[in-house]
């Protein structure tokens, strides 16, 4: 139960901070329609007079508390619009502790630079769009229409552009996105650009009221707006590729300091050793602390080397001369078992004595165990390899006998 708690007490934990995150966004929009709402009137009339100056009338209401409901609504949004900065910084703080340091570096830049193309596409529809939208539309209406717009569905109207403008300009943020993260890369939208602008001008078309003027007015700056993030991620992935070599480049360790040539014969060995190699062809990495042998401390190093070898060969054929007598006995011993195990009058075994062609028969035999014995050793048989040894060590000839020794000199070291 308690492992349990362990592992869901995280979870809990950042739920409870998304939890007071969300709290302190919903305060800080009621704190700012608060602030608005008394001047909620003043606020519609402000976004109403880019069609009021080109009406020929005033604006109606259909609507019971539609006078109410409408300014109402729009304090309420625009206080989300004005907060949005503070919604952005929660929300940053929020997914901050689990990103990267580079990622950190580059997701702030990203949010304040979305604010402001948001809020910049926003005062492009405002102050550009609207007055040509609206002049247009009272120009191509019909004779003996009046025009006389409800203010619920203007403010529908706008909302929709403002938010589609602010969309729209946020291109820029999306294709940086896109390229950070390797979705697509910088050539790859560079060619397919005719594809882009038509794509541009779809989204005009959907996201605009059905006329010529406002789909026209977002698609330009959408197709602007994409060439400019395309400009743009030459420098910021660039830079952002820059930071994260030098995070991956691990700093240069001190080089240790030389010792002095103590050891003056084993850097000389170390040194014949790679002379050694090198003769073969071999690559030689010295070590970052070795010091080149003088002459005189490679002579020495030499003779050390050749007095160990004649220590070794000294020490093998005392061995050898130690073993031989050992081998010999194990092959009279085995010679007696063998006689007393198989009878003389079985099919396949001769007297020495009575029969002329024993010698060259069991020298056949003795080469066909060496060939066997050859057999098992590539195997790995050692025990099967050694007892035919011995078997060899008790028929074979002086040659045979010599060979057997080698291979088993060979086992034993």
């Amino acid at each position: 139960m308690s492992e349990s708690i362990d592992k869901e007490q995280p979870f809990i934990a950042h739920l409870m901070e998304m939890r007071d995150r969300l709290l302190r966004i919903v305060l800080a929009v009621v704190i700012i329609l608060a602030i608005l709402f008394p001047f909620a009137n003043d606020i519609y009339e402000f976004i109403a007079r880019p069609l009021m100056e080109k009406l020929p009338g005033e604006m109606i209401a259909t609507g019971t508390i539609t006078p109410f409901l409408t300014p109402l609504k729009l304090s309420l949004i625009s206080s989300i619009f004005l907060a949005m900065p503070f919604i952005l910084y929660q929300f940053w703080a929020f997914i901050a502790p689990g990103l990267y340091q580079h990622e950190r570096r580059m997701v702030l830049p990203l949010v304040v630079s979305s604010s402001l193309l948001f809020y910049l596409g926003m005062a492009f529809a405002f102050f550009v769009v609207f007055p040509l939208v609206f002049s247009f539309i009272v120009a191509t209406a019909p004779e003996g229409v009046t025009v006389m717009t409800d203010m619920a569905d203007y403010l529908d109207f706008v909302l929709t552009l403002f938010f589609a403008f602010g969309i729209a300009f946020e291109i820029p943020i999306a294709t940086i996105i896109l390229l950070w993260t390797g979705v697509v890369s910088r050539e790859s939208l560079a060619k397919g650009r005719p594809y882009i602008i038509v794509g541009a001008f779809v989204i005009g078309m959907l996201l605009t009221p059905p006329d010529v003027i406002s789909q026209v007015l977002l698609a330009l700056p959408m197709w602007v707006l994409f060439e400019a993030g395309l400009v743009a991620s030459r420098f910021f992935i660039k830079k952002r590729d820059d930071e994260e070599s030098a995070e991956e480049e691990p700093e240069p360790e001190p080089e240790p300091e030389p010792e002095p040539a103590a050891a003056g014969a084993s850097s000389a060995a170390a040194a014949s050793a790679g002379q050694a190699s090198d003769t073969h062809g071999a690559a030689v990495a010295y070590p970052d602390d070795y010091v080149e042998p003088t002459d005189e401390e490679m002579e020495q190093a030499l003779d050390s080397l050749d007095e160990e070898d004649e220590e070794e060969s000294a020490r093998e054929q005392a061995a050898d001369d130690a073993s031989g007598g050992s081998e010999e006995d194990e092959a009279r011993d085995y010679e007696q078992r063998y006689r007393e195990e198989y009878d003389e009058d079985e099919e396949g075994y001769y007297d020495r004595e009575e029969d002329e062609d024993v010698e060259a028969i069991i020298e056949d035999l003795v080469e066909s165990k060496l060939n066997r014995i050859m057999s098992l050793r590539m195997e790995g048989d050692e025990q099967g390899a050694r007892a035919l040894l011995y078997e060899v060590l008790s028929e074979g000839n002086e040659d045979q006998k010599r060979v057997a020794r080698n291979i088993l000199q060979q086992m034993d070291t």
